[in-house]
């Protein structure tokens, strides 16, 4: 006995259409498996720290040009150590409080230590990932990767400091054409 058609013969080529998207993506469900996971880089920092040693040895000058008197030493001495202090806090805070995790079908930003705020962009949605880098940046391999996507809540997805950005990038355009040639979906903006 043959089987019926599941498309009735007087459907509209819409529908037709339609119908056949539903079953190619019933039919290609896979489970998501875990691509890529990564946090805020050490080296993305770097920068900022030689900016911290150039003040420092900036102020060390300059008070001792000025020739202050001990208090004034005391002053420098205290703006240098706050200053470090933190420098400090602040890449504490962000190498515990971003972690980055790419799926087979979507893409989690958390970020926040004690406030955690969790960004989850399905691949699906991503129309373009391209990266930045500055000039030291260039040179440590580092960068921040900027998603652009068709998700109502975060329309463009910022990812610093990333380490190897330009592989990283690749990893996540190559999940994302993957994840659209499974759904049938060819065009670039749905």
């Amino acid at each position: 006995m043959p089987m019926p058609d599941p498309t009735p013969t007087d459907a509209t080529p819409r529908d037709r259409f339609q119908q056949a998207a539903a079953d190619r993506q019933s039919s290609a469900h896979e489970p998501e498996a875990p691509l890529w996971a990564g946090s805020y880089s050490h080296l993305a920092m770097l920068g900022t720290w030689v900016g911290g040693a150039i003040v420092t040895i900036a102020a060390v000058v300059v008070a001792a040009l000025m020739n202050t008197p001990g208090g004034g030493w005391l002053m420098v001495l205290s703006g240098i150590g706050v200053m470090w202090l933190a420098l400090a806090a602040w890449y504490g805070y962000r190498r515990l409080s971003v972690h980055y995790r790419l799926s087979t079908q979507r893409l989690i930003h958390e970020d926040g230590f004690l406030w955690r705020k969790v960004d989850r962009v399905e691949l699906i949605d991503i129309d373009d990932v391209t990266y930045r880098q500055g000039p030291v940046e260039r040179l440590l391999g580092v960068g921040t990767i900027v998603i652009a996507s068709s998700d109502v809540t975060t329309p463009e997805l910022r990812l610093p400091g990333i380490e190897e950005v330009s592989k990283v990038a690749d990893i996540i355009d190559d999940a994302r054409r993957k994840e659209r040639r499974s759904r049938g979906l060819h065009i670039e903006s749905v």
